[in-house]
């Protein structure tokens, strides 16, 4: 996810607007996505995504999740109206990234993977230096508030404030599922400086607009297979600072979430999740 960058910049370069209609497409794309997530929750679907491929794709995705390997692939939510046809969701003045991955960790088992990951407090140390901040605000049962302060560089580099509300339930001794929401983005400028500030949300340079997620934990195989699927809303790429802006509008999100997944791989494998009583709870 997501300073400026070694280029010097004006204040008003690359700067965008969320417009009323990208923010009201985007809304519709994640309701699209969370309907079929549920869907497949409660209709009987295969649980991870690997095993609705066809048998002999899915033999080859489980042998590289087995040897360690992060599979991440590109995804698109279609919605129906209607009695017409399943259709693309059109955006305007904004992008969609809609990304799934997936990690296998031998030898955890689902109460240590559901500690690490509600550990938010240690978030900054697992998935440094995308995560320069986190702190747990508030926890009510199996609901979270979370804040974290999120730095990633690619030619121009971004710093963002965020909260995010996490839901999780365990749906039994193998199976756990979560899904989480953005409910503040700030980009801020001049971070670490006396000139410290936050850019107000929606004129900004549009590094992130919004970010939802939804994630699935399953143990079997004598570990535990995480699954995540993230989709996020960030500007289209300018013109005239395409050069600048696309590389990251495009790519951070992928390179987000496989940094992610082979930081909670490591955490896991090292012992670095403390347990917190109840925290995976149903």
């Amino acid at each position: 996810m997501l300073l400026l960058c070694g280029l010097t910049l004006l204040p008003e370069a690359g700067g965008a607007e969320l417009k009323e209609k990208t923010r009201a497409a985007f809304a519709r794309y994640v309701e699209a996505s969370e309907t079929r997530n549920g869907a497949e929750l409660s209709h009987g679907n295969p649980f991870l995504w690997v095993d609705a491929q066809p048998a002999a794709r899915r033999e080859a995705l489980y042998r590289q999740l087995r040897q360690g390997e992060v599979v991440v692939e590109r995804q698109e939510t279609r919605a129906r109206i209607g009695r017409a046809a399943e259709q693309r969701i059109k955006i305007e003045d904004g992008l969609i990234h809609h990304w799934l991955g997936m990690v296998f960790i031998p030898g955890a088992t689902l109460a240590q993977t559901l500690a690490l990951v509600q550990d938010y407090d240690r978030h900054q140390s697992i998935y440094q230096p995308d995560v320069q901040r986190s702190k747990l605000l508030d926890r009510r049962g199996n609901v979270f508030r979370i804040y974290l302060r999120l730095y990633k560089k690619k030619i121009i580099t971004g710093v963002l404030n965020t909260e995010h509300e996490v839901h999780y339930r365990v749906l039994d001794a193998t199976r756990a599922v979560s899904r989480s929401w953005t409910t503040r983005i700030a980009e801020v400028e001049d971070p670490g400086e006396p000139s410290e500030r936050e850019k107000p949300f929606g004129h900004d340079r549009g590094l992130l607009w919004g970010l939802h997620s939804w994630w699935r934990f399953e143990e079997k195989d004598g570990g535990v297979y995480i699954q995540v699927e993230s989709v996020s809303l960030t500007r289209d790429v300018p013109r005239g600072l395409g050069w600048l802006m696309e590389p990251f509008i495009r790519s951070v999100p992928r390179e987000l979430l496989l940094h992610i997944l082979r930081a909670t791989r490591a955490a896991l494998l090292q012992g670095v999740s403390t347990q917190t009583p109840g925290s995976a709870s149903p």
